[in-house]
Formats: structure tokens, C-alpha cells, sequence
């Protein structure tokens, strides 16, 4: 008979691996209960495809209710469909730790069956869903995804661009068609090609940001870097995610660049990737190091200052420090000193 006393946060604990904060944080979405009969029956089902604990413990911390589901009118249907879509057990078990309350609803079968062939295999797609925990798979198939799809194709998108808007929390594949529509517009009176391989990061920026911020965005750019709407374009084309960056980052990136380096506007806007980077912790070490090895003859004068940045911190310090070590032996630790913010004596150029 059903125990009056079931204690959930203790069965979270015990039985499910959850940690006691997990077990805080989800037992108010099982105070029903009133006993472990039907979560241990999903607890044995997972179990039986081959779910490790660690693996149950993560399905139940993303999806609590996930241990209410009937076995044999929800889960049990999803497997046998699962299965004839050529699902290993052990692709069940990672998608279902990805997925969470979209692995229980028999809709995900229909998502699936769609978008497998965009990825080719259950394994590409399982890969491309991990970071995102296939949050499109949840939104309507008929009504969303397949018209937001079509959509896409229409506009030049390749099946491989599409399956990579999948990879994402937030997805343009699971906004209105209209509201998709009108993202695309706005990415096209930016001046992104609809054949560049940033088009699809400009369309996932964009869709989530309205009209009014991107065209203050466009307007902030041609007064803080003197751009001219084609270097907009141009620039926004390259690296999309400059949408979403800091208005007082933008402004002090723009100070450093064109006023203290003497980097031209145009310049700036052919290679935007340096907007993208830590200025304290990049652009102006960087800078610093490159300046002090051209005042004291150790780099030709004609060395671009552009190569020293977009390069890893590895190999900048194998090409602009190491080779320095007897000629400026203090170079490593006054470049250090720079990338912490601080200003090194030798660096104070006048």
C-alpha cells in the first residue's frame, strides 16, 4: 500500500544519484507522490536501455517528471519508435540525458524522423543537439519547424546550415515564420550575402534582437568606428556577433584602435574579428609588444599588427617573444605584466 510518508528528496538522493541541492531543487515538482511505485518503474525502464546512474541522475535533474511518465503509454512507445528510426539503446540513453521533457513527449519521434536526414546519422545529429539539448525537437513540426525549414532552403541555406540551427538554445527554426521572415530581411538590408557561411550567425543573431536595437547597433558602429554603411556591412558580414557586443567595449576598442594604434576605419572594418577580442588582455599587449620590438629594431617596421593579434597566445609567444629572450630578456615578464592590465615602464611609449 502507498506509503503516507514517501520522502521524494531522499529517493532523489538514494535512489536517483541526485546531489542534495539537485534533490531541493526538484522535489516541489514531485510533492504529489506518494510513492516510489511508478518512479521506480521508469527508474527500471531507463535502466534497461542501458542508462548509466550518472546518466539517470542527469535526465531527472533536467527533467523532474520525467520519473511521473508512464512507462507503457509514453516512454515505451517513444523507444519502439526510436527504434525504427534506427536508434541504438545507447542513443536512447544520450537522448534522452539531452533532451529531458522532450524525450517523453511522442512527438519527438515525427521531429526526428524530419530531421535525421539534414544530419545524415543519429550520430551527427546527437552531437549537433548536445549543446543545446535539442530544444527544436519540443517546438511544432507542422506549424514551425517544417515552414521555418522551407523557408531557409528558399533563401539559399544549404541542409548542412539548417542542421547547425539545431545546435542552438535558441533557435531561429523555433520562431514564428514571420518573425524568421522578417530576421531575414533585416540580415539582407545588412548586407550579408545569402551564399556566406556567416549568413546563418547573422540570422541566429538577429532573430532574437528587434529592429529598433539593430539599427541604434548600425548607427553606434558609423559614429564610434566612422564607418560608412557598406564598411557596416562589410564588417557585420565578417563577424555577426558584433550585434550583441558591449556598447562601452565597442567605444573603448574604437579608442584604443584608430587613436592609439592609428588604425584606419577601413582597415578596421575588413578585419572586424579584432573587435571580438579582450582588449586588456589582447589587443593592447599585444600591441605593446609589437611596438617595443619595432622602436628598438628587433621587427621590420612593415610587420602588420593584425598578424600579432589574430594568431593563439602559443604562437605569438614562440613568434614575438621567444626569439627575443637575449636581445630584451624582460619581454616575457613585462608582457605578462600587460595582459594583467598593468603598464610595464618599458612599454611607456613617447
Amino acid at each position: 500500500s502507498p506509503s503516507p510518508s514517501f520522502a521524494v528528496e531522499e529517493y532523489l538522493v538514494s535512489t536517483c544519484g541526485l546531489t542534495p541541492a539537485q534533490a531541493r531543487k526538484a522535489s516541489p515538482k514531485l510533492s504529489h507522490l506518494k510513492s516510489p511505485s511508478k518512479p521506480d518503474a521508469v527508474l527500471a525502464f531507463l535502466s534497461g536501455l542501458g542508462l548509466s546512474g550518472a546518466d539517470v541522475a542527469a535526465v531527472v535533474a533536467k527533467d523532474p517528471k520525467f520519473l511521473c511518465a508512464s512507462v507503457e503509454k509514453t516512454l515505451a512507445p517513444v523507444v519502439a519508435g526510436l527504434t525504427g528510426l534506427g536508434f541504438s539503446h545507447s542513443d536512447m540513453a544520450r537522448l534522452a540525458s539531452l533532451t529531458g521533457v522532450t524525450f517523453r513527449c511522442k512527438s519527438i519521434i515525427a521531429g526526428l524522423r524530419y530531421c535525421l536526414p539534414l544530419f545524415g546519422s543519429s550520430e551527427n545529429l546527437l552531437q549537433a543537439l548536445a549543446p543545446a539539448g535539442g530544444s527544436v525537437l519540443g517546438s511544432d513540426l507542422e506549424r514551425v519547424v517544417k515552414p521555418n525549414v522551407s523557408f531557409l532552403l528558399e533563401c539559399g541555406l544549404g541542409a548542412c546550415d539548417i542542421a547547425k540551427l539545431y545546435a542552438y538554445t535558441l533557435s531561429p527554426l523555433s520562431i514564428s515564420t514571420e518573425r524568421i521572415r522578417t530576421a531575414v530581411a533585416c540580415v539582407d538590408g545588412l548586407g550579408v550575402p545569402r551564399g556566406s557561411p556567416m549568413f546563418r550567425h547573422a540570422l541566429q543573431v538577429v532573430a532574437f534582437v528587434s529592429e529598433e536595437k539593430i539599427t541604434a547597433k548600425v548607427e553606434g558602429f558609423k559614429k564610434k568606428f566612422r564607418w560608412s554603411d557598406a564598411e557596416v556591412g562589410i564588417a557585420v558580414s565578417k563577424a555577426p556577433s558584433l550585434l550583441v557586443r558591449s556598447e562601452d567595449l565597442l567605444q573603448s576598442k574604437s579608442d584604443f584602435l584608430i587613436s592609439e594604434v592609428g588604425l584606419e576605419p577601413a582597415y578596421i572594418a575588413h578585419r572586424p574579428i579584432m573587435l571580438t577580442y579582450s582588449l586588456e588582455g589582447r589587443l593592447r599587449p599585444r600591441y605593446y609588444v609589437v611596438r617595443f620590438l619595432k622602436e628598438n629594431g628587433l621587427l621590420d617596421h612593415d610587420r602588420d599588427y593584425y598578424a600579432a593579434v589574430v594568431i593563439s597566445e602559443k604562437v605569438f609567444v614562440e613568434k614575438f617573444i621567444c626569439p627575443h629572450k637575449d636581445a630584451a630578456p624582460h619581454l616575457a615578464e613585462d608582457y605578462a605584466t600587460a595582459c594583467r592590465g598593468e603598464v610595464p615602464a618599458r612599454f611607456s611609449f613617447t
